[in-house]
């Protein structure tokens, strides 16, 4: 038997990345899956490779609306929400005194509002269910603070504090809340025009510098911390945040680093 046999898992932002493998991990594990994306076609495609277990919906994390559809596609397909994953993202750069507001906000709306909106949105159903997981995918960025990314800095530093205030509220529901927070890792996020394999390759080059691991992650390392905090095997961790990032948050340069 799986880890997740039995239950239901919603994860937003889950055509691509860690959310594409958290989604096809999960499943693996038994777990029935709602795909949810704003990229409709890589989301079906997600959705259909997975087969029966898994049903596609199309979820912008910034609208209210579209949160309250995905859940109501989530219950009617699947019965009911156990685990909810938010995991959708966006990353824009600029030196503060350049960053445009409409670009602060627009990060902020998907990387902050989008997890808020989507906690609102499941604990209803998961009181329903008996309880669940909550999942708030965060970043080191919400343990350190970064160069030219204000904005994903303070939403992904928000996602950390509503994850800790949202697990006191709704433990006496048998709903547990707890952040990840991923170093760098194998995904197209922040890649803008760049080839993945290209982003992909100045990863590697940071974190060679830096990590004690000398390696960027894989989403499928992330995947498994998820798995993790979905399942029982978490059952006595609630408000708190784990660290994925291949040591590069413990301390001074990694022994024999140039920097």
């Amino acid at each position: 038997m799986g880890r997740l046999e039995g239950r239901v898992a919603l994860i937003s932002g889950a055509a691509r990345g860690m959310g594409q493998a958290e989604a096809r991990l999960f499943a693996a594990e038994g777990a029935r899956i709602v795909v949810c994306d704003v990229v409709d076609a890589e989301g079906e495609a997600v959705a259909d490779q997975i087969g029966p277990r898994a049903h596609y919906q199309h979820l912008d994390v910034t609208s209210e609306a579209d949160w309250t559809a995905a859940v109501a596609a989530t219950t009617s397909a699947f019965g009911k929400v156990d685990v909810l994953v938010n995991n959708a993202g966006i990353a824009e750069g600029a030196p503060l005194v350049e960053m445009t507001l409409e670009s602060y906000r627009r990060v902020t709306e998907v990387n902050q509002t989008g997890v808020f909106l989507g906690m609102k949105a499941v604990i209803g159903p998961m009181t329903d269910a008996g309880g669940g997981s909550i999942v708030n995918i965060s970043s080191i960025d919400g343990l350190v603070g970064m160069n030219n990314v204000m904005s994903y800095v303070a939403a992904k530093w928000a996602v950390r504090g509503m994850t800790k205030a949202a697990a006191i509220e709704v433990a006496p529901r048998n709903i547990r809340v707890n952040s990840i927070h991923p170093g760098f890792i194998h995904t197209s996020l922040g890649a803008g025009e760049l080839d993945p394999s290209d982003i992909h390759a100045l990863l590697d080059t940071y974190t060679a510098r830096m990590a004690p691991m000398r390696r960027a992650g894989e989403p499928e390392e992330i995947a498994k911390l998820a798995l993790f905090l979905a399942s029982d095997d978490s059952s006595y961790s609630t408000g708190s945040e784990f660290v994925a990032d291949g040591g590069l948050t413990a301390g001074y340069p990694a022994p024999g680093s140039p920097w």
